[in-house]
């Protein structure tokens, strides 16, 4: 009989699978609690919070970049946010706290809109990424502690068995185009003026 040949998808649903089994025993273990306590800046309110207060500092210190930072911020996380909720209201899957067997760690098509239920994408991820590039932009000094930050946050959703590792990329990559389509926002936004030598008659 031939062997049957193991696909990508395959390989990632047995990736996320060994996860879960390897990260399960500690999930209520003081050390993972206390990661899942910390990882929850990553919510969508306190990105936000974090995100408008960068915005609001920015503005009242007359400080022109900073306040840039922070709309870019709030910008790229409302978009990220929206971006991953489209695709959360149309794939279910349960988390893997919840999850009973195999099945459950699949992907499939739904729209079921319980916690349980809404594995896939990572907000935390898409958020968390968004926001450290945005304000990376403007900040690019602090780029490596910024991203250094935003995947700790994404990862940290792993043994907290809130999500599996693919969950978790397909949250960073909803996160790192979000950020880049509002770049490119702001981008045409400050261009100058036309600067054709045609002038009207």
């Amino acid at each position: 009989m031939a062997k049957k040949t193991k696909t990508v998808k395959d390989a990632l649903l047995d990736m996320d699978r060994k996860a879960h089994q390897a990260t399960l025993p500690y999930q209520k273990s003081p050390p993972v609690k206390a990661l899942a306590w910390l990882s929850e800046l990553g919510d969508q309110p306190q990105m936000l919070t974090i995100s408008g207060g960068v915005l609001a500092l920015g503005a009242l210190r007359g400080d022109r970049r900073l306040a840039r930072a922070g709309a870019r911020m709030v910008a790229s996380h409302l978009l990220a946010t929206w971006a991953k909720n489209i695709v959360k209201h149309r794939v279910d899957r349960t988390r893997p706290f919840a999850a009973k067997n195999d099945e459950d760690r699949k992907p499939t098509p739904g729209h079921d809109n319980s916690k349980e239920e809404t594995s896939f994408p990572s907000g935390h991820s898409a958020g968390a990424l968004a926001v450290a590039q945005a304000f990376a932009r403007e900040l690019p000094e602090h780029r490596a502690k910024a991203l250094a930050g935003a995947g700790f946050i994404a990862v940290a959703q792993v043994p907290r068995c809130a999500h599996y590792p693919t969950d978790v990329g397909a949250g960073l990559a909803i996160g790192w185009a979000s950020e880049k389509l509002v770049d490119g926002l702001f981008r045409w936004a400050s261009r100058p003026g036309d600067a054709s030598p045609i002038r009207p008659a």
